[in-house]
């Protein structure tokens, strides 16, 4: 059965109404342009988002909202620009010495928010946190190749691996290498010892060198930020930053519209033509790095069963979902890397739309008669909606999916337990880099820690992604990328749905927003405009 666009949309709503759940334009550089009127250096930014942050230390959850906030808070050594291009950061330069070298440069003129001098030994401090086990970061398998950190001088220090890693760069501009005041680290190991969970005291008071220090914490509520003053560079415009916890997408565009925030995110993809004809506010529409995907718990029956995940994969109508619960932003998914993405292939195709194939595969499989599944979703719209729509197919090949909707931290911390039998996530990839991209959800070594609550692990995939990181010749690296994603896409572990775009509705108030293909706010030179 092939659901057309009027169809899915019907069941949505219908569905929308038992569920409660609700949850593109012009070009980037458009809404981004300089609007007429006079500057204003002060003003208090508001954002209506739609989940909150589940931790506040960059070593902690790896999920979009915390490192929205945690991007405001904190700085890395290393920068990317808006091509993705790496830069600059607290480190003001580098040098790769030999494959396994790297030395870093710092800035001199840096202090935490707490008045704590940035050197080298504060980098080495959170460096080794980072890979310390008693913290166990979830950002580890990112730098766990780390063998050796040395203090040069005060401001130099050189980062040896214990075998050649060609991202490391680029790891080490990814949120989770936000440098962190040492006293402020100093306290949360104090707090480990007093039965407190690593990261706990850091989150409940983040220090950095960004340019908002942090102001208050109230889950589900606010995150509040104030202007760094002392910041080292060129100082963000506006005086203060909240996070305004918003589920409800109506009430972020009605904020918007009477001018009680300036930013909603995200915009729903039926609301851009009405934000983009409107006098108050415009849509920055962001192609993505990342995925948007149905993963399989293939650590229990049935779906631990190739035929089965095939068979609920053939039977999904991709461009269906992108027109009807997309309105037709994001291309059709067929494997785990996004276009945009350093070791995406063309010759990759996902497994195609195939009722036919899929009863027979059932059948194979002996599940002709089917069976009684549940799909988790967190409250994003288009996740429930989704999942509306996977109940709906589903019943084309006997199989009756239950859906059970989470608040996003809830549903983050559920997953864990594996409990679950299917689940709607995404994955932002902001590096844009193979590693990233495919180790924290298909490495056996990520089994069961969200992205990948898959529980996927296959020796095949571990030899290619390990034999990635250690290669140095870009060409080989792209062909043990291809090989390794033609395994992940045989195995079906999960639905690759689509290469998803973010909508962001920015008030025609302020001018200067940026959100990265990563999903990811650059507020530092937002600013009002009369």
């Amino acid at each position: 059965m092939k659901i057309n666009r009027k169809w899915l949309n019907i069941l949505v709503l219908a569905s929308v109404m038992a569920l409660a759940a609700c949850t593109g334009g012009e070009s980037k550089e458009e809404a981004n342009a300089p609007k007429e009127g006079k500057a204003e250096i002060s003003g208090d930014l508001v954002l209506a988002v739609q989940s909150d942050a589940s931790t506040l230390d960059p070593a902690g959850s790896d999920d979009v909202p915390s490192h929205n906030v945690q991007q405001a808070i904190f700085e890395g050594l290393i920068k990317r620009d808006d091509e993705n291009n790496l830069i600059p950061g607290l480190a003001k330069e580098w040098t790769v010495v030999d494959e396994l070298t790297y030395e870093f440069t710092l800035e001199e003129e840096v202090t935490f928010h707490d008045g704590e001098a940035f050197n080298a030994e504060a980098v080495k401090i959170n460096l080794e946190r980072l890979i310390d086990p008693e913290v166990a970061s979830s950002k580890y398998n990112r730098y766990e190749m780390i063998a050796d950190i040395e203090v040069l001088d005060e401001f130099k220090l050189r980062v040896t691996t214990e075998y050649p890693f060609s991202p490391i760069l680029a790891h080490l501009s990814h949120s989770g290498a936000g440098i962190i005041s040492p006293k402020a680290i100093e306290a949360d190991y104090e707090a480990i010892k007093n039965g407190k969970n690593p990261g706990t005291a850091i989150s409940e008071n983040p220090i950095g060198t960004g340019h908002f220090k942090f102001v208050s914490w109230t889950p589900g509520d606010e995150v509040k930020l104030v202007k760094n003053d002392t910041y080292w560079g060129e100082q963000a415009l506006v005086d203060t930053v909240t996070f305004k916890i918003v589920p409800e997408s109506g009430t972020r565009n009605a904020d918007l519209e009477r001018g009680f925030v300036q930013i909603a995110d995200p915009v729903q993809p039926i609301e851009v033509d009405l934000l983009n004809g409107s006098d108050y506010a415009e849509v920055i529409q962001t192609p993505s790095t990342g995925i948007a995907f149905a993963g399989f718990n293939m650590d229990k029956a049935p779906f631990n069963d190739v035929n089965v995940r095939k068979a609920v994969s053939m039977i999904v109508d991709k461009q269906a979902i992108i027109d009807g619960v997309y309105d037709g932003f994001g291309t059709i998914g067929e494997g785990p890397l996004a276009p945009n993405v350093f070791g995406y292939s063309e010759d990759i195709k996902g497994i195609e739309y195939n009722v036919e194939e899929a009863k027979a595969l059932m059948k194979e499989a002996g599940h002709e008669d089917g069976f009684k599944a549940t799909v988790w979703t967190n409250d994003s719209p288009q996740r429930s909606d989704t999942a509306v729509y996977l109940q709906s197919v589903l019943k084309e090949i006997n199989i009756e999916l239950a859906i059970e909707q989470m608040e996003f931290g809830t549903y983050i911390e559920n997953l864990k337990s594996g409990d679950h039998d299917m689940y709607i996530l995404g994955w932002t990839n902001p590096l844009a880099e193979a590693d990233n991209g495919l180790f924290s959800l298909f490495h056996s070594s990520t089994a069961g820690v969200p992205p990948n609550a898959m529980w996927y692990g296959s020796t095949t995939v571990d030899e290619l992604l390990d034999k990635g990181r250690e290669e140095t010749d870009i060409k080989e690296r792209l062909k043990l990328y291809k090989q390794a994603q033609e395994e992940i896409v045989n195995d079906a572990p999960m639905i690759f749905l689509s290469y998803p775009e973010y909508l962001t509705g920015v008030s025609k108030k302020v001018t200067g927003f940026k959100i990265d293909a990563g999903g990811i706010y650059h507020l530092d030179q937002v600013q009002f405009v009369e």
